[in-house]
């Protein structure tokens, strides 16, 4: 990782930078680097690669606590079954057959017999638990979000092992109830104490808190009844979710414990901006240059929208930052009909590099100007005339 320059570096962003400083980044890079505007020019698609590589990060909120924290190290993909340049999903959840919290169980059992919440998590240690949802991310782009997608991923999880179909014995062998606890996975001792004798009680330590005991262990899972497989999917990404939101896929996470159901695969959506749409809610913002002349006397402009270009017809004395509105031609909505709205903000681009004639030319536009053509500037100097 030594010839990898610091995402935050890559991106011109401080450390701290907000998702909107990195968004406006981002979107500058784009417009520098972008391989339309730099045809057969691998610099730049290096560059490019780079940009995208870093946003990709410092735009997820979990890689970029990673990143952060570990550096390239928290984000290689070696460090994940992940796709696309970035580290893809993980298995969420604790490791252990009590969600990390045995100890605690066991505290509670000690003073309190068995009650409270040890006797909750190891009434029946044989009953099916469901098993974790897993995390994982992808990445799409601005017209993607807009319209729907499909997208493959690929993610780590705990499926049925298909030798021993979750028992953990072996094949042809079954797993026997332990004969110390008789499969409750806890065992009742007399514990004396100066206040005198107190029943308690604790792991079974023969079974270890399983209730029961596998003679043979199946060699593919290690009596474990699961074993870790990469998911291969193909995933429909609705049209109109916007970033950051999240699918949930049932029934595609981590496989259940005794019978247990499989947890679901959530799926967090990240929408690269676009270089030249932004969005708000469900409609789409958009800056379209107009010359002075089509300003003043209006004109049809072509606007770009994410269906193609439309022409749309701007009045005469059109001031630079008016805003123009095509109703039903912004993003459609999520899992609803209809679609938002689209707005135009023009700008008027002044010209440059004038020529002696040109210039003179002008000039003699201005003079024959009035106060009919120039409201706003006579409006201006009028106030100013009282005030000074």
């Amino acid at each position: 990782m030594a010839d990898k320059r610091d995402y935050y570096e890559v991106l011109g962003v401080q450390k701290g930078a907000t998702d909107d400083e990195l968004k406006k980044a981002y979107r500058a890079m784009v417009k520098k680097y972008h391989p339309d505007l730099h045809p057969d020019d691998k610099e730049a698609e290096a560059k490019m690669k780079e940009v995208n590589e870093a946003y990709d990060v410092l735009s997820d909120k979990d890689k970029r606590a990673k990143y952060d924290q570990f550096g390239f190290a928290g984000v290689d993909p070696s460090y994940g079954a992940g796709q696309g340049g970035y580290s893809g999903g993980y298995s969420g959840g604790f490791s252990g057959d009590f969600g990390g919290f045995g100890d605690i169980g066991d505290i509670f059992e000690s003073f309190f017999g068995g009650g409270g919440f040890g006797q909750q998590t190891r009434s029946n240690p044989n009953a099916p638990r469901r098993g974790q949802d897993i995390r994982t991310g992808v990445q799409i782009s601005f017209m993607d979000a807009c319209k729907g997608t499909g997208v493959d991923i690929r993610v780590n999880r705990l499926e049925k092992c298909p030798d021993c179909l979750g028992s953990g014995a072996k094949t042809g062998s079954s797993a026997e109830t332990c004969p110390d606890c008789r499969g409750t996975g806890t065992v009742r001792i007399n514990q004396r104490t100066p206040l005198g004798v107190f029943q308690t009680t604790k792991t079974c330590e023969r079974c270890g808190g399983k209730g029961k005991i596998i003679r043979d262990i199946c060699p593919t899972c290690q009596g474990q009844g699961r074993v870790r497989r990469v998911l291969s999917k193909n995933v429909n990404i609705p049209q109109g979710i916007d970033d950051g939101q999240t699918l949930r896929i049932t029934g595609e996470g981590d496989c259940g414990i005794n019978g247990g159901q499989y947890g679901d695969l959530i799926i967090k959506v990240n929408v690269r901006p676009d270089e030249m749409f932004e969005r708000e809610g469900f409609d789409i913002y958009t800056e379209v240059p107009i010359s002075y002349l089509q300003a003043a006397l209006g004109d049809d402009i072509v606007v770009p929208t994410i269906d193609g270009t439309v022409r749309y017809r701007i009045p005469a004395g059109t001031q630079n930052g008016d805003s123009f509105v095509l109703r039903n031609q912004g993003v459609p909505k999520l899992y609803r009909s209809g679609r938002g709205d689209q707005h135009i903000s023009v700008k008027v681009e002044v010209p440059k590099n004038l020529n002696k004639k040109q210039a003179d030319l002008l000039r003699a536009f201005d003079d024959s100007l009035d106060d009919r053509n120039s409201a706003v500037r006579k409006s201006f100097f009028d106030k100013m005339k009282k005030k000074f």
